[in-house]
């Protein structure tokens, strides 16, 4: 492998030289630069990155924390992050909390210590807790607003109109909603623009079923308590636990959508492997893993954009598993 002093042999120049052209170009001329990076290229020469880190406190890395990196949800933004940091000479390191508020405090203040920035992926604990870990280190917030934060959100307000919009017009009038638990910021946005949206259209009726793990195993809670209150359509916080009230509705013989439409949201990639097929709200999330790169790079190079840009839109994903309201499900015989 060649090292340093190769580069500066080959090039004619000193090993400080060489040092000053990859790591502050502006202080040495074009033409040794250019001779500096053609021996470098020539010799397949890279920097030490974790050296030059204990030099100059840059490490070239920025941390991403997600509560759960098993959920597609943020494996999705995780690829999109790391595909965007890939191309700004940044690499990622990935701290999963397993949906555990005191952990996550403990992993970003762990991972702050190693990296130039954080991106906190809908981040559980308080805002306060959050603040207080991030040590000062430039940080951007994903889908979740901290005050003194910058974030970048997700139009969870359109994704709600859009989902009971489709569903009124298809005859619906009484809707469960299955939310997530309180500690997911979207979680308790979504809530509230249900209960908005509950007082401003006449005719509709939301049954709200309660706070249900964000995981497939939440779904099959979910479905009973639907089926129970004679809601003709369930609407999940998440496609988990929509995809978990497909499969218990499908146990218990009721018919997806002929006696019961189901609604998810994220569209992540498992939607359109169900049976049948799963309508979800699609959001744009590797896009919003290369916005969350670009706004962190800028915060780290001093050139962070004040105010906060708007929220990321989503789109409908209308499928199988919604349909003209039928009749009240009952189990099959």
């Amino acid at each position: 492998m060649a090292t340093v002093r190769d580069v500066a042999q080959q090039a004619g120049v000193s090993v400080a030289t060489v040092s000053r052209a990859l790591t502050m170009p502006h202080l040495v001329n074009a033409t040794t630069r250019a001779r500096v990076i053609g021996a470098a290229a020539e010799l397949g020469y890279r920097p030490n990155q974790a050296a030059r880190g204990l030099r100059s406190g840059v490490t070239s890395n920025i941390g991403l924390v997600v509560p759960d990196i098993e959920n597609p949800y943020f494996a999705a933004m995780t690829k999109g992050v790391q595909h965007r940091a890939r191309k700004g000479g940044y690499s990622v390191f990935v701290a999963d909390s397993d949906e555990d508020v005191e952990l996550e405090e403990e992993v970003i203040a762990r991972i702050a210590k190693q990296v130039d920035g954080l991106i906190l992926a809908s981040p559980r604990g308080s805002a306060e807790r959050i603040a207080q870990a991030v040590a000062g280190r430039p940080t951007v917030v994903l889908n979740r607003r901290i005050d003194g934060l910058p974030s970048l959100l997700i139009d969870n307000a359109a994704g709600i109109v859009q989902v009971l919009d489709h569903l009124q017009a298809l005859g619906h009038r009484r809707i469960a909603y299955a939310a997530s638990p309180m500690s997911s910021w979207s979680g308790r946005e979504r809530i509230e623009e249900m209960r908005r949206q509950a007082q401003a259209r006449s005719g509709l009726d939301i049954v709200f079923l309660g706070s249900f793990p964000p995981f497939v195993s939440g779904g099959y809670q979910a479905a009973d308590l639907a089926v129970a209150s004679g809601a003709t359509a369930l609407f999940a916080y998440n496609d988990l636990i929509a995809i978990g009230a497909l499969e218990r509705l499908r146990h218990r013989g009721i018919d997806v959508p002929g006696q019961i439409s189901v609604v998810g949201f994220d569209d992540v990639a498992f939607a359109e492997l169900t049976f049948p097929t799963l309508t979800t709200v699609a959001i744009p999330l590797r896009t919003l893993g290369h916005r969350g790169v670009d706004a962190l790079t800028d915060l780290i190079s001093g050139d962070g954009a004040a105010g906060e840009p708007s929220p990321a839109p989503v789109e409908l994903r209308i499928r199988q598993s919604t349909a003209p309201q039928a009749q009240t499900p009952k189990e099959a015989p």
